[in-house]
């Protein structure tokens, strides 16, 4: 269709290099990360890369070109998807949105971590008990000893009692 393409009749890209410069520029960016950070943390995860590399990758005109070895790198380290990388960023949001963000899917992560590993710690807690039923009421009372807080206490002795977290 007519009204798809821009002035010049050139049909924007979905996914380009441009993209992905851009888009180092913003992670990096949103991070707190400083150029040379960036790329020590490149060169970490196998793609040796300097801090002019990423300045001129980010700045440089011409730009600096991005091989596949180091796409894959900066998806590594920003952790996203290398489709997402090459993606162009969402505009509306300002950098202190973009960081808000970003701490909230790390946090999200985080306590779904815990949530995890404290399921596992009472299912072996729950199957130690079935295996010990008299060692019950001694781990129910070094739950309170550790936690402190008789409500908080209860709540893990429930989960005990339940087999499971979740």
């Amino acid at each position: 269709m007519a009204g798809d393409r821009p002035e010049g009749g050139e049909v924007p890209l979905l996914y380009s290099e441009g993209h992905v410069a851009a888009r180092v520029a913003l992670e990096r960016e949103v991070r707190g990360w400083s150029t040379t950070e960036l790329a020590e943390r490149v060169t970490r995860a196998g793609v040796k890369m300097n801090q002019t590399a990423v300045w001129r990758i980010e700045n440089g005109t011409p730009r600096r070109r991005i091989n596949l070895d180091e796409a894959l790198a900066f998806s590594r380290v920003f952790e996203l998807p290398l489709e997402e990388l090459m993606s162009p960023p969402l505009e509306g949001l300002d950098i202190d949105s973009r960081r808000l963000v970003q701490e909230a899917v790390e946090a999200f992560y985080e306590a779904r971590d815990a949530r995890d590993r404290l399921h596992h710690a009472v299912v072996a807690i729950a199957d130690h008990i079935k295996a010990h039923p008299d060692s019950s009421r001694a781990i129910h009372e070094q739950c309170l000893r550790l936690m402190g807080d008789e409500r908080d206490a209860r709540t893990l002795s429930n989960d005990i009692a339940d087999g499971g977290h979740y």
